[in-house]
């Protein structure tokens, strides 16, 4: 604990999941307090066509008041004019 999931596209290097994978791990036992045997992190990667289906939609669009950093595309981001941080 805690588990991190990052979803992706498809096409992003194993070296760079790897560095992706480091940074998430300091920042994590270094601002939580963790140590690094308790941090996992997980890529999934999801096709462009099934973004909205299998992330926006359940992850982003349906989660919206718990995100704390919103995406800067989609409904709910144009309909506010920009991206909230």
């Amino acid at each position: 604990m805690p588990h991190v999931v990052v979803k992706l596209w498809p096409g992003k290097s194993d070296a760079q999941k790897q560095a992706l994978s480091h940074a998430i791990v300091h920042d994590v036992t270094s601002i939580l307090h963790y140590g690094d045997e308790s941090v996992s992190v997980g890529f999934e990667e999801v096709a462009a066509g099934d973004w909205q289906d299998r992330v926006y939609g359940p992850d982003i669009e349906d989660r919206w008041d718990t995100l704390t950093k919103r995406p800067g595309y989609g409904p709910r981001a144009a309909s506010q004019g920009k991206a909230s941080s």
